[in-house]
């Protein structure tokens, strides 16, 4: 069964990294990455610019309604994801104690709707 793991951070806490600091982030998921695909169970992932940077759009109450920014004004943001296929909730969130946004946010852990052979 597919699940995707949103990765939530607060990014008012976040300063610009060291170019220093950029590898050892990026060598820290890219290790991640490598066990999910050693594992087999890597279906795919992104990591998202900034809140800020989004376009929200909606066509509800008869009128297209654009809007710069963030949807939701809350405290963490969603910075990235993971999908993953694995047998059960149980996997998927031992999956999730490993990623390593869980140590500076929240992952939201949800499984896909998405019948078999429908993606």
């Amino acid at each position: 069964m597919r699940y995707t793991m949103f990765l939530y951070n607060d990014e008012s806490a976040f300063t610009e990294p060291s170019p220093e600091e950029m590898q050892e982030q990026l060598a820290v998921y890219g290790a991640y990455i490598g066990a999910l695909k050693e594992a087999g169970v890597f279906v795919d992932t992104d990591w998202l610019q900034p809140s800020q940077t989004a376009t929200t759009i909606t066509l509800k109450d008869g009128g297209k309604r654009v809007q710069d920014g963030p949807y939701a004004d809350t405290k963490e943001q969603l910075g990235g994801y993971f999908v993953i296929d694995v047998p059960d909730l149980d996997t998927a969130l031992e999956w999730a104690e490993k990623c390593p946004s869980v140590h500076s946010g929240q992952i939201e852990v949800r499984p896909s709707a998405m019948p078999e052979g429908q993606k």
